[in-house]
């Protein structure tokens, strides 16, 4: 029977200093794109000698030409902006767009030699990963937390009430300033945009998924915004019973209740009734509210698509053109 010996097995005293070296280096080569940032609002509030009232929050530079990450509860409705870098320079910032659906907001600044940060592929990560958090929380910069992946795919409902999908959970600790932050991994690649924490939990924190960010953001530097459609109804998630799903061959087992419908809007042009159940929209099914919102892109913008929907107990399908979503609403503060 062979043995191995205690002496042969990695001390505890090693194991910390690998966590220790890989934490450290992570966070050499990703702190210098941290900043973070001071923001003026033209709010009613006014500070201690009646300047403009105003919030701060964290961000990280993406391309080495000035352009910036963040959150759009942080920046939203702001008449300045100003970012300090760590290297002690205090730059003024552009909102070049913003996004409160998926909480994200790009900035510029006017610099030269700035280091940026690459956006991970967000889809490699696994539980239990090195996931380190650098921000500015409650004014004190370039903090840094460190803790492990502790949840995938989780769903974050935004500001604007639009559900954000493919949300990271984390245990590394998050404060309020640490918003819009960068979540990287052992590398130094971000991996997410630190957006929120549960208050009354212990360590459970979220991030929105480097893919995501990557898509809005590029989306952002190109058009300004995010271009989604709309149909112009208010609905909620309701079951259908168990013999129309039979009976009609449904997908789903639940449905959007028409509950309200805008004026003038694509709805009402294509008679859509409170009342109507939707279930599918070009033949995908749309079993909650967050699912129909998820099909209406900008690609279906001024295209005629189908809705199938349930009235009075009997299966219909209705044309319908859906229009863009032109005003995004006013995002709350973040938590």
């Amino acid at each position: 029977m062979r043995t191995r010996s205690i002496a042969s097995s990695p001390s505890d005293e090693t194991l910390l200093d690998a966590y220790s070296a890989a934490v450290t280096a992570a966070v050499e080569k990703a702190r210098d794109a941290v900043v973070h940032i001071e923001v003026k609002t033209d709010g009613k509030e006014r500070g201690p000698q009646g300047e403009p009232s105003g919030g701060s929050g964290s961000g990280f530079f993406i391309s080495p030409d000035g352009y910036l990450l963040t959150n759009s509860h942080v920046v939203h409705g702001a008449t300045a902006l100003r970012v300090f870098l760590s290297d002690g320079r205090k730059l003024p910032a552009d909102l070049i767009g913003e996004d409160p659906h998926t909480d994200l907001a790009v900035l510029r600044v006017s610099a030269n030699d700035i280091s940026y940060l690459s956006l991970g592929d967000s889809s490699t990560i696994k539980l239990g990963q090195i996931a380190i958090a650098i921000g500015s929380p409650m004014g004190f910069q370039q903090t840094v937390t460190a803790g492990i992946v502790s949840g995938l795919g989780r769903s974050l409902r935004a500001a604007s009430g639009r559900l954000i999908d493919n949300i990271i959970q984390t245990d590394a600790a998050l404060n309020p300033g640490n918003s819009g932050g960068p979540l990287v991994d052992a590398h130094g690649e971000v991996i997410g945009v630190n957006t929120a924490i549960i208050r009354p939990a212990q360590g459970i924190c979220f991030a929105i998924a480097g893919n995501t960010a990557r898509w809005v953001a590029g989306l952002l530097i190109k058009d300004g915004r995010i271009r989604r459609s709309i149909i112009g109804v208010s609905g909620q998630t309701v079951p259908l019973l168990r013999k129309l799903v039979l009976h009609y061959r449904i997908a789903t087992e639940t449905g959007v209740l028409v509950a309200g419908i805008e004026q003038g809007s694509p709805a009402a042009e294509a008679k859509l009734e409170p009342g109507d159940i939707i279930v599918a929209l070009e033949s995908i099914p749309t079993p909650s509210v967050d699912a129909l919102q998820g099909l209406l892109t900008a690609d279906r913008i001024d295209v005629p698509v189908h809705l199938s929907i349930l009235r009075n107990f009997e299966q219909r399908v209705i044309a319908i053109t859906p229009r863009e979503l032109l005003a995004a609403p006013t995002p709350a503060p973040a938590g």
